[in-house]
C-alpha cells in the first residue's frame, strides 16, 4: 500500500495536515442510528426501530426513570378498576329495563360495553407487568425489549380488544350525536331512528374491525413497557397519525358539529314551545343532560388529541436525547452536534392514559337519576 504520508499526485504530506484533514471529515456528517448488538432482534422477526431493521426498542421506558414508570403502573391500575366498575354500572342498570333505553340514547349502552373492555385490557395489561408487551433477551449480554409486530399471541390478543373497542367506543359516540341530531333536528321519532339501527351497528362495529385487521396486517403491533398492554404508533409516528389521531380529529369534528346542530334545533323548539310551560321544563332538562353528557365526553376527547399531537411534534427530539444519552453505554456512533437533552414530563403519560379511560366514567351521568335507585 502506498504511504499515507504520499498525497495522490506524490508529493509529501506533513502528519498535521493529514490528521487536520482526517478530524475535520469525520466530524462533518452524522453517521444516523445505528442498531446496537443488546437490541438486535432475529431476523424473522422483521421489525424495526428508529429506522434500523431487525432492531426493537428497549422494554425499560425510554424517557421514565424506574420508580416513573412504577408509579404510573399504578395509576393506570386504579384508573382501570374505577372505569370498569362505572361502565358495568351503566351496563347492568340498562339489562335490569332494556325498554327504558330506546333511542336515542341505546348508544351510550354500546359505548358503555365498548368502554369496559378497555378498562379491562389496561387492567389485565397492569395485572401482567411486561409478560406481554416485553420480549425476554434471546442471548446473553441483550437486553428485554419491547415486542414489535406478531411475536407474542397475548400482545397481539390485547393489541387487537384494546384497539377495536377504543375505536368502536369512539364511532358509537359519534353515531349517539347522530341520533339525537335525528331527533332534536328533522324531529324522528324513537321508532324512526331504532329502523337504522342495523346500519348504526354495522359501521359502529364493521369500521373498527376493518382497521384492526389492515394493522394487523401491517404488522404494526407494539408493546408499551408503561401499562403493560400493546397498541400502535408507540414507536412509528405515521402509524400514530393515520390510525390514531386521524380517526380521533374525525371523530370530534363530526361529533362536535352534530352536537351544535342537535342543540339549535332544540333551541328552536323551546322558542316555539314557549307558552307551554311543563314540555318546555322536560325539554330543558333534556338540553342540559345532552350539554353535561356531550362536554364530559367531548372535554377527555380534546385533551388526548391534544396529547397526541404535542407527543407527534417533538417525539423525533426525543428520541435524538436518547441516542445521544445513550450511544456511549450502547457503543453506537454520537450525534457531531451537541443536542438540549429533552425529555417529556411523567404528567403527559398520565394525562393521556387519564383520558383514555376517564370516557367510559361519563356514561354513569346519563344513568344517573331517581328512576335507577328505585
Amino acid at each position: 500500500l502506498e504511504s499515507c504520508h504520499v498525497s495522490p499526485d506524490g508529493s509529501v504530506v506533513s502528519a498535521v495536515e493529514v490528521t487536520t484533514s482526517r478530524s475535520s471529515l469525520s466530524s462533518s456528517r452524522d453517521l444516523g442510528f445505528w442498531c446496537p448488538l443488546q437490541l438486535k432482534t432475529r431476523p424473522s422477526v422483521g421489525g424495526s426501530f428508529l429506522g434500523a431493521q431487525d432492531c426493537a426498542p428497549p422494554c425499560d421506558n425510554m424517557y421514565l426513570k424506574p420508580h416513573e414508570v412504577y408509579f404510573a403502573k399504578t395509576f393506570i391500575g386504579v384508573c382501570s378498576v374505577v372505569c370498569l366498575c362505572a361502565t358495568l354500572f351503566t351496563f347492568l342498570t340498562f339489562l335490569i329495563d332494556v325498554k327504558r333505553f330506546r333511542y336515542p340514547e341505546r348508544p351510550i349502552i354500546f359505548y358503555s360495553v365498548c368502554y369496559s373492555f378497555v378498562s379491562l385490557v389496561y387492567f389485565v395489561g397492569f395485572l401482567l407487568d411486561n409478560a406481554a408487551a416485553c420480549m425476554e433477551p434471546s442471548l446473553p449480554g441483550r437486553v428485554s425489549t419491547a415486542v414489535l409486530g406478531a411475536q407474542s399471541r397475548v400482545c397481539s390478543l390485547l393489541f387487537m380488544l384494546l384497539y377495536f373497542f377504543s375505536t368502536a367506543g369512539m364511532v358509537w359516540w359519534v353515531v349517539l350525536t347522530i341520533t339525537w341530531f335525528l331527533a332534536a333536528g328533522p324531529k324522528w321519532s324513537c321508532e324512526a331512528i331504532e329502523k337504522k339501527a342495523v346500519w348504526f351497528h354495522t359501521v359502529s362495529w364493521g369500521l373498527p374491525g376493518s382497521l384492526t385487521v389492515v394493522l394487523l396486517a401491517l404488522n404494526k403491533v407494539e408493546g408499551d413497557g408503561i401499562s403493560g398492554v400493546c397498541f400502535v404508533g408507540l414507536y412509528d409516528l405515521a402509524a400514530l397519525r393515520w390510525f390514531v389521531v386521524a380517526p380521533l380529529a374525525i371523530a370530534v369534528l363530526v361529533g362536535l358539529s352534530l352536537l351544535l346542530a342537535g342543540i339549535m334545533s332544540l333551541n328552536r323548539v323551546r322558542q316555539v314551545i314557549q307558552h307551554d310551560e311543563r314540555n318546555q321544563e322536560k325539554l330543558k332538562k333534556f338540553m342540559i343532560r345532552i350539554g353535561v353528557f356531550s362536554g364530559l365526553y367531548l372535554l377527555p376527547l380534546l385533551v388526548l388529541l391534544g396529547c397526541y399531537l404535542y407527543e407527534q411534534a417533538h417525539r423525533s427530539s426525543w428520541e435524538n436525547s436518547w441516542i445521544n444519552q445513550h450511544c456511549q453505554e450502547y457503543s453506537i456512533p454520537c450525534s457531531h452536534r451537541s443536542i438540549d437533552v429533552e425529555r417529556p414530563e411523567l404528567s403527559l403519560f398520565l394525562i393521556k392514559y387519564l383520558m383514555t379511560l376517564v370516557v367510559g366514567i361519563s356514561a354513569v351521568f346519563w344513568v344517573s337519576s331517581k328512576k335507577t335507585c328505585s
